[in-house]
């Protein structure tokens, strides 16, 4: 379970890569993301933090997973990016269908308002 958003705006591109680099060593049958969120307000959560903590914005949280995913080198993980959290839903296997994924993610990049993101309304949170 990767949680995506976890590094805020700042470290955002390193938790990416950092993941991917976990789970290229893993090589796990089955990966997930999740989207970070705060079910108690950002209030309770940035009571945790000593510093300064910026969530991610929708095109941050697709860059984020984007970086991820180009920096994996799985051979069969299931991967699904499904879960209620997740503004953008993707399903494969990280072998076979990396390319696809990205290529859903640049849509969704590029065209926002056609690629079907899931509303916060939906998100379930």
């Amino acid at each position: 379970m990767i949680l995506s958003g976890l590094g805020g705006k700042i470290y955002s591109r390193q938790h990416a890569e950092n993941s991917a680099k976990v789970v290229n060593a893993v090589q796990p049958e089955f990966l997930s993301t999740l989207v970070l969120s705060y079910p108690h307000g950002m209030e309770h959560f940035m009571k945790r933090f000593k510093g300064e903590f910026e969530s991610c914005e929708i095109p941050e949280l697709l860059e984020e997973l984007k970086i991820f995913i180009s920096n994996t080198e799985l051979e069969r993980s299931v991967f699904r990016s499904d879960h209620a959290s997740n503004y953008l839903v993707l399903k494969g296997n990280l072998g076979r269908d990396k390319e696809r994924m990205l290529d859903e993610i640049d849509a969704a990049l590029n065209d926002p308002g056609d690629a079907g993101l899931r509303p916060e309304w939906l998100r379930g949170l």
